[in-house]
């Protein structure tokens, strides 16, 4: 008696669908719901995330105060809503500035020839070498404490691994027909560029700036929490959490809530992207 069983899309497909129902849409909606109230904080936020209270000094969650409220009487549920616009802006903004830095410098070591190139890669590998915590400790003490200072900071620490991945993808697309045919047929390095190379690198620059917003947004918490990152009274997750440190055995939701705001978000991130791979890398999609 022959047995009938299910096509080989159906039993193959399937497994990704669910996966990419509950591991794809659950982040993205929590990353959606905390753009929009970062994006209107003002008109979210129930309360004034500086204006303190003594009277109401570490009040537990509550009807009036959600989440709580810190040693200074604020409330958590506001200052949570607006140190989510601050690790947004920081971490969109000095990715984008990495981005900037370290694309163009990996194009143009992977389409130099010579001592050019690697003087360049050799300049990135002493990047990618030293801590980056270390190096961000170092430079946000010397420089000051500001916001604009923790982005520049940022910025200029996570370009190095934009070259080194770009050069590489970069490395493997030179040597591709349709590059060595545009050169045959004389067309100009800049053409072959923006046309065929900017566009074929698309999908791993993508990938790898969601990741590096993740760590982006991770680095600037730390140094929120040591103090030399975006300062008070602004707030901030990192700082939020320094702040209520003190007092975490009498009131242990000054500490908890906003640590949880940052593993989160930095998960539901780094989840994303690593769907984006997924379904935009076609070489780890056949390997799969």
């Amino acid at each position: 008696m022959e047995i009938e069983t299910a096509p080989e899309s159906t039993v193959n497909h399937a497994p990704r669908r669910r996966r990419f129902r509950w591991m794809t849409w659950v982040p993205a909606a929590f990353m959606l719901v905390v753009v929009v109230a970062a994006i209107f904080a003002n008109v979210i936020s129930p309360y004034d995330p500086n204006r303190g209270n003594l009277d109401e000094f570490l009040l537990g969650p509550s009807s009036v105060h959600l989440l709580g409220t810190d040693a200074l009487g604020r409330d958590l549920f506001s200052r949570l809503i607006a140190g989510g616009r601050v690790s947004l802006l920081v971490g969109v903004a000095s990715v984008s500035l990495a981005l900037a830095i370290g694309v163009p410098l990996g194009i143009v070591s992977a389409m130099l020839s010579g001592w050019g190139g690697e003087a360049i890669m050799r300049a990135t590998d002493l990047f990618l070498a030293m801590p980056s915590i270390l190096i961000a400790l170092a430079i946000a003490a010397t420089v000051g404490p500001s916001l604009t200072n923790v982005i520049l900071l940022v910025g200029l620490i996570y370009w190095a691994p934009f070259a080194r991945m770009v050069r590489s993808e970069a490395l493997s697309i030179r040597e591709r027909d349709f590059i060595q045919s545009a050169y045959a047929i004389g067309c100009s390095r800049t053409r072959i560029l923006f046309k065929h190379m900017l566009p074929n690198l698309a999908n791993t620059i993508i990938v790898l700036a969601s990741l590096q917003v993740a760590a982006a947004i991770l680095l600037e918490s730390t140094l929120s929490f040591l103090g030399v990152g975006v300062p008070p009274p602004t707030p901030t997750w990192g700082t939020m959490v320094a702040d209520g440190r003190p007092y975490v055995q009498l009131a242990w939701w000054v500490v908890t809530f906003p640590g949880i705001a940052i593993m989160l978000c930095v998960l539901c991130i780094n989840v994303l992207g690593d769907e984006l791979r997924d379904r935009l890398d076609p070489n780890f999609r056949r390997r799969a």
